[in-house]
């Protein structure tokens, strides 16, 4: 059964990716890090603040559920269509990955999901338990020997569509953290 929860969160919750890292525990062995504590909003802003976090086999359904939620999220921060395809888009390339890729299939491995609407950004975390990926190794997909292959642009769509991305191993396992920045409300209206 997957159980979904959404709380209100106050801004400061999230921070840079710098300090994110350092704030963060580093998990053990067949862990997922444990999350930072916190607290009530005691003034909120007319955009919600949400998170939800969950854990959820290794399957493609799993990856289903996850763009559902990103896409809900999205839409629910007032993205247009354009805008919501090209974070939904690159959450699944996210999901698939950790399914796929790190968690290569195996029922006995999760992937653990972080989404969030902190007021001025979208926060997308996604975690697998698999053996770990080096970014800084994968292939060009633009390179002239790569360009017809079917496979290996995931990463290449994600980092073009969201304003940040950030790798961080877990041992074992890789945590993807994608970043869209929302638009300042328009203080005219």
């Amino acid at each position: 059964m997957l159980i979904l929860s959404w709380r209100t969160l106050p801004l400061d919750t999230i921070s840079s990716s710098h300090e994110t890292a350092s704030k963060v525990p580093e998990a053990r062995q067949g862990e997922f890090p444990t999350p930072v504590p916190e607290e009530a909003d005691s003034n909120p802003v007319s955009t919600p603040k949400r998170r939800m976090s969950f854990s959820l086999s290794s399957t493609m359904d799993s990856v289903g559920e996850v763009e559902a939620a990103a896409d809900k999220l999205a839409e629910e921060a007032g993205l247009d269509e354009d805008e919501r395809f090209r974070v939904t888009m690159a959450v699944r390339e996210a999901a698939v990955n950790a399914v796929l890729h790190g968690n290569e299939y195996d029922p006995a491995k999760q992937i653990a999901v972080s989404l969030e609407n902190t007021g001025a950004a979208l926060v997308f975390t996604i975690a697998d338990q698999g053996r770990g990926l080096d970014p800084d190794s994968l292939p060009d997909p633009l390179a002239p020997e790569n360009l017809l292959r079917g496979t290996g642009r995931g990463i290449f769509l994600i980092r073009s569509f969201m304003d940040e991305v950030h790798f961080r191993q877990l041992h074992p396992g890789t945590e993807l953290t994608l970043v869209k920045n929302l638009a300042p409300a328009d203080p005219k209206t």
